[in-house]
């Protein structure tokens, strides 16, 4: 492996000054109490005292003895001469001039303080550390290279040579590599080794590889869509590589070497080692067998969606061009009711006259077409899905014996359906008189039973895969194997495991052990809120309570807009005359250099794969891919950072989504450190919000919404933003769902140096479960919702009188659930 593998910055600061160290880092290494004032006065003459002296602050903060006192920045031999009462630190030019006295000084420095040589057994300890973290996390060299450095100066290890540290560090990482491809290798059967090598080989209806094949994933929502892809899932299903195989492998190392394989082309896994080329090809197949399985459920989900979309288009069709004969029917029977209120019409001879004005027979059409037409308060459309059944059963075999569907207790009765189709739906039987009837809702039930009794194939089979959708969604049923529909409860920790950190996670997030304490602290707090706000009521002109609806609202009045004074429009002025025109790539490397996010690049074979000028490279790559402009506008042949062979091999190797996510982390916390940033905010508050964006690919994420998207499809960017004007996390959500479920997932992913602990969202992000979830995990949840007023008030004490706010509190929580 690669040993020239440290950046410009790592390779200047090992061992030497970068500048001037600050205050705190002065107090820290360089201060000189009385046993070292002791130690030091042994040397004769003020030119050996604070030589000493200043080796023993270098190899404190920097970990090893200096040869050159000129390196030492002014600020540390000052303050050092200060200490030591010298006012001339010119003396420090004859302390260079004997070379036996560093020497002497340093073994000194080294036996009075317990420094150590880097040798056995400090070589064994810290080769040990960086195997470990290789094999369970396989972090860049670089990262391994300050963890080393850091590791030895804790324990007092003198640092060695830069290129010492470089090679153990690529000779590490090399046996875990080598470790890594071997255990994988050894898991296939001479049999799976075989079929495993043919999808290096072409396909009989295709030019491309199997392999190739398998990396795509479906980009339409349709049944033969979810048929290819279950295929697909089957295909890498049927290899027999199983998860359970993998129990004593890093789930990270796995992951990367998965990608890498998804990356590279086949003919560079051809000319692989034997062993390398198993290794790649087992993660491939462990990879894409979940995500394939992912895909299908979403292609499944998306398609049930499509299915409910289309039927009720097809029933407000169906209502259009019905409303006619509704109002023609509703007018004719409104005229025969109309008689039952005449008083001076006698009861024994209403019937004859209403006859005489509508005949029985007319009448009885009437009802009849009512009826037909009319829709009860509940309906969904489902008479409309029911004739979606065409479509069905094209797909419909595959998911029941293909898919093994799970279940936790809520979702029982789905599963006995399920179980229930599996066995009966290639028979050819009409009426399911035995099937399971728990999952037929009232609303469905009109359309499952006939006139007859009889349960339908086609009513039952619809109302099926309605509450499959709503158990999928909701978790009640999962299928083992899949990332996105799988068990959430398997990621919790659970039995021993959680009584051993119950106790540590409470304290963590500042709540009670004993949850009736929780929701009694809670009650107490809603309760106080409540009189509080009642009695403050009257003096909030800002808030009104509307009694002139049917039930009582607050009426919040909106916040006035500030003008802008004419200061204020002076020093905007006067800032943005201020700012120069700049080029874009200019201003990227510019702020590479001042933050080094380019660095946050790694290739994707982890081989630690540096050229010259890459950040240039990095550069091009992101504003092709930022501006949509293609690489085509910034190839120059003539720099060798800009060719087109040099710009595509660097999008294919180093662009990706989480080297995009270091990077932007990289930027975020450099920003937090910025004076200006930390007067607008220290991090602490963040808000949410969401771009909606036509996609101009097909793909299975993107969703429909003819008000944003008209009849393309679509994804909303929800992105996060903090109180210091930086972007720490972004989140691609197909079509427009509902913001909420995805507020608290920015927060528990976002890699950055900041901590957010109270986020801002419109009405989209708020729903009454994110409120509890943020309390749970210690975050406050702060909306801005745009009809606050209507929102649902609710109370835990239902005898509780909280005077004029007692219209609005109608929602009770009955804290013994």
């Amino acid at each position: 492996m690669p040993v020239d593998f440290l950046t410009t910055e790592q390779t200047e600061s090992y061992g030497r000054f970068t500048g001037e160290p600050d205050e705190l880092q002065l107090a820290r290494y360089f201060h000189l109490d009385e046993a070292d004032k002791e130690f030091i006065g042994k040397s004769r003459g003020d030119h050996n005292r604070l030589g000493i002296a200043l080796q023993i602050g270098c190899v404190r903060f920097l970990g090893t003895f200096l040869t050159d006192m000129n390196h030492i920045p002014s600020g540390v031999r000052h303050f050092t001469a200060r200490q030591l009462g010298i006012r001339d630190i010119t003396v420090l030019a004859e302390y260079g001039q004997r070379e036996n006295t560093r020497r002497e000084h340093a073994a000194l420095i080294r036996q009075h303080y317990q420094y150590r040589e880097f040798a056995w057994p400090w070589t064994f300890r810290l080769t040990r550390l960086l195997y470990t973290r290789s094999w369970i996390s396989n972090e860049r060299p670089g990262l391994l290279f300050d963890l080393a450095t850091g590791w030895l100066m804790q324990h007092r290890i003198i640092l060695p040579g830069a290129t010492t540290l470089t090679r153990l560090i690529s000779e590490v990482r090399e046996k875990a590599t080598l470790r890594l491809w071997n255990k994988l290798a050894l898991i296939p059967s001479a049999e799976q080794r075989s079929q495993l090598e043919m999808l290096l080989g072409p396909t009989d209806c295709s030019r491309l590889s199997l392999l190739e094949s398998l990396k795509k994933g479906p980009v339409t929502i349709s049944g033969p869509a979810f048929n290819e892809a279950i295929e697909r899932w089957k295909t890498l299903n049927d290899f027999g590589l199983h998860a359970e195989n993998l129990s004593t492998l890093p789930a990270v190392r796995l992951k990367n070497l998965a990608r890498y394989a998804g990356m590279t082309s086949v003919f560079n896994i051809a000319r692989m080692s034997p062993q390398k080329r198993m290794a790649v090809l087992v993660a491939f197949v462990l990879a894409w067998e979940t995500l394939a399985l992912d895909d299908a459920l979403d292609v499944l989900d998306a398609m049930l969606a499509v299915i409910i979309r289309d039927a009720r288009k097809i029933g407000q069709k169906k209502r259009l061009r019905s409303l006619k004969d509704l109002d023609k029917s509703a007018l004719a029977l409104a005229s025969a009711c109309s008689y039952l209120l005449k008083e001076e019409t006698p009861d024994e001879s209403i019937r004859a006259e209403v006859f005489s004005y509508i005949p029985r027979q007319k009448l009885a059409e009437i009802i009849t077409l009512v009826r037909e037409i009319a829709r009860p308060s509940d309906d969904n459309f489902h008479e409309e899905m029911v004739e979606q059944y065409g479509r069905v059963r094209r797909f419909l075999p595959h998911l029941l014996n293909t898919v093994k569907f799970s279940s936790a207790p809520a979702g029982v009765t789905t599963l006995n359906a399920c179980d229930y189709l599996s066995r009966e739906f290639s028979s050819r039987r009409q009426f399911f008189d035995d099937a399971p009837t728990e999952i037929i809702s009232r609303s469905w039930k009109r359309l499952v039973i006939n006139k007859e009794k009889h349960i339908t194939r086609r009513g039952y089979t619809l109302c099926f895969l309605s509450k499959l959708q709503d158990s999928l969604r909701r978790r009640d049923v999962y299928v083992t194997g899949s990332n996105r529909w799988g068990d959430p409860r398997a990621r919790l920790l659970q039995g021993a495991d959680w009584q051993a950190n119950r106790i540590k996670v409470y304290r963590s997030l500042g709540h009670p052990t004993d949850p009736q304490e929780a929701i009694k602290s809670l009650g107490h707090q809603l309760d106080s809120r409540y009189r509080q706000v009642a009695a403050r009521l009257c003096e909030n002109e800002a808030v009104e309570l509307d009694v002139s609806g049917p039930k009582p609202r607050l009426t919040i009045s909106p916040l006035a807009s500030l003008d802008e004074p004419d200061s204020l429009k002076r020093l905007s002025k006067m800032i943005s005359d201020l700012l120069p025109p700049v080029d874009l790539t200019e201003l990227l490397l510019e702020i590479n250099a001042h933050t080094g996010f380019a660095d946050e690049f790694f290739h994707a074979s982890e081989a630690s794969a540096r050229v010259d000028d890459l950040p240039v490279s990095i550069s091009a790559v992101l504003m092709a891919e930022a501006c949509n402009i293609g690489l085509e506008p910034l190839i120059r042949s003539n720099v060798p950072a800009l060719t087109r062979h040099r710009l595509n091999w660097t999008k294919a190797n180093y662009l990706r989504a989480e080297t995009i996510t270091s990077a932007n982390a990289r930027l975020v916390d450099f920003q937090a450190t910025l004076p200006l940033a930390q007067i607008w905010g220290g991090g602490e508050v963040a808000s949410a919000d969401g771009m909606r964006f036509v996609t101009p690919v097909r793909t299975i994420n993107a969703g429909p919404n003819r008000k944003y998207f008209g009849n393309n499809r679509g994804i909303t960017w929800y992105n996060f933003v903090s109180d210091q004007y930086s972007g720490f996390h972004g989140i691609v959500i197909p079509g427009t769902l509902r913001d909420s479920i995805f507020v608290l997932e920015g927060l528990l992913e976002q890699e950055t140096g900041l901590n957010p602990t109270e986020i801002m969202t419109d009405t989209a992000g708020a729903s009454e479960l994110v409120f509890g979830l943020f309390w749970l995990l210690g975050y406050q949840f702060s909306p801005r919702l745009a009809d606050a007023g209507a929102s649902v008030f609710w109370r835990m004490d239902h005898d509780a009188d909280y005077g004029v706010l007692n219209d609005i509190a109608r929602g009770q929580s009955d804290p013994r659930k």
